[in-house]
């Protein structure tokens, strides 16, 4: 499989309706998408870098020039045997996992449409299904939240995560419980908070919640082993698992019960599988979240959730939650039983609309050997 040239593009995608974290609230998506252009295969690719440096020292505009000027360079020309030889060959430019990503996953892609098998099955994936939750963001107000929560439950979701933060936090879970005792609820903080709110955030404990993530910094592991010391509830970690080496510290440490493994935040197939593997051996169970993501990255989280230790409920839902049109088809969709079937066609399992690309598509360029052309 030799890398002949890799082609960036952003597309610009509405989304149905506004998303809120603790970051802020966005209308729209600008995406990254990459194509790996291996000597007449096309795998595809897709950057989960925001559109701003706030969930992460990365964005869409570090990864575009990161990609241009030195990861690209790095593969091009270079003959590999599978897609995960990619990763030594990036190794010299330390982090920009979003952005390296997008260049392993569509290698992998392309590694599967050469050899004629499904990504999940060329990924080690056991899942027939899998079992999808959904993930709310902060509203204009708690009655607007109720009323999500009631479709989506009546979709057949599996498991309500709601975005908080102070002041948008315990007076609305206490409505939400109040309401629905049973169903699997559980928090995402975004690193809203500081361990010395740790009072506060025990008092989550009494919700039932199946975990509240990332509660306090992005880049911590040592106080969120000292804050599940005091809560009951689960902690999860997103942002601070950046890699294999940081689960296994974080396992080691008791800093979580639960892991959230994102496949384009922690650089790329290859690494995901560490981390599962890793938390697999400690007993630790993980889903995989979600960036509102294309139909390119939302069918490479279904097949990495195909995966053993993926035993919660992800954020893999149905296209049409965020977006009026996707770029795959079929579009992805979520059963009346919360779960998505597994697809056995070849690559990702989901046709490209390029039509629609195209017209989503706002820049693009095209990176050869020792040339550049837009």
């Amino acid at each position: 499989m030799k890398v002949e040239a890799i082609t960036l593009r952003e597309i610009q995608i509405p989304l149905v309706q506004f998303f809120e974290t603790s970051f802020g609230r966005i209308y729209s998506r600008r995406i990254l998408l990459l194509t790996a252009h291996c000597q007449g295969v096309d795998g595809w690719g897709e950057s989960v870098a925001g559109e701003n440096p706030f969930y992460s020292s990365e964005w869409i505009d570090s990864a575009w020039v990161t990609i241009k000027h030195f990861l690209a360079p790095a593969i091009l020309g270079r003959e590999m045997a599978a897609g995960r030889e990619s990763g030594p060959l990036m190794a010299q430019v330390r982090g920009h996992q979003m952005a390296k990503a997008a260049i392993e996953n569509a290698l992998w892609d392309a590694e599967a449409l050469i050899k004629q098998v499904p990504l999940w099955k060329l990924l080690g994936g056991t899942r027939r299904e899998i079992a999808c939750g959904v993930s709310i963001g902060i509203q204009d107000s708690i009655e607007q939240l109720l009323g999500k929560i009631e479709t989506e439950v009546a979709a057949g979701y599996r498991r309500i995560k709601l975005k908080v933060k102070p002041g948008w936090d315990l007076n609305v879970l206490e409505r939400v419980r109040s309401r629905w005792p049973e169903i699997v609820l559980s928090t995402d903080a975004n690193s809203a908070y500081t361990l010395d709110q740790t009072e506060h955030l025990r008092k989550f404990d009494q919700f039932n919640l199946l975990m509240v993530e990332q509660p306090l910094w992005d880049d911590d592991v040592y106080y969120h082993a000292r804050l599940q010391k005091e809560v009951r509830t689960a902690i999860c970690l997103d942002e601070s698992i950046r890699g294999v080496r940081d689960a296994a510290m974080a396992a080691e440490m008791g800093a979580c019960r639960i892991v959230n493994i994102k496949v384009g935040r922690v650089g790329g197939f290859t690494e995901a599988k560490k981390i599962h593997d890793l938390c697999q051996s400690f007993k630790i169970p993980v889903w995989c979240g979600g960036m509102l993501e294309s139909g390119i990255g939302r069918s490479h989280n279904i097949a990495l959730s195909t995966l053993e230790n993926f035993s919660l409920p992800g954020d893999v839902s149905s296209s049409k939650r965020y977006w009026k049109e996707d770029i795959i088809e079929p579009e992805v969709e979520v059963s009346p039983q919360g779960l998505i079937p597994i697809r056995d066609i070849p690559g990702r399992g989901y046709q490209l609309r390029e039509d629609v690309i195209e017209e989503f598509t706002v820049r693009k360029e095209t990176i050869r050997a020792g040339a550049v052309s837009a």
